[in-house]
């Protein structure tokens, strides 16, 4: 059952991330309500900068902030294309103040991604 996953990663700093876990658990609700399989919110705990890159050199990290990783799983393309429309028109996301959210946006970034491999 190959299915298909929303992933990003972005910065949040460390003074606010309950306000971004509380915002996550309101989102994580919406996606799930219009269909999302699963919805993961994950705070770094064992993340070192690398040479080339890494996942702190990834979104520039400063030294007040942590990264998240986190991803939405749907059953495929075509459900998540669905779901994410529904999502963005839900006013309890399409209400939120996109310019006072806990993190810098800027330095996130995302994709949907299809599963080679599931065990």
């Amino acid at each position: 059952m190959a299915r298909y996953i929303d992933g990003f990663v972005l910065p949040v700093p460390r003074k606010n991330l309950e306000a971004y876990r509380k915002m996550a658990e309101e989102a994580g609700e919406v996606w799930k309500e219009y269909g999302a399989l699963e919805y993961i919110e994950c705070v770094a705990d064992d993340v070192q900068s690398g040479e080339v890159t890494s996942f702190p050199q990834s979104v520039q990290l400063q030294d007040d902030e942590t990264v998240i990783f986190s991803w939405i799983v749907y059953e495929s393309r075509e459900k998540r294309d669905e779901v994410n429309e529904k999502v963005m028109k839900d006013p309890r996301i399409a209400g939120m103040d996109m310019q006072n959210l806990p993190f810098d946006g800027k330095r996130m970034f995302w994709g949907g991604f299809e599963t080679i491999v599931e065990m």
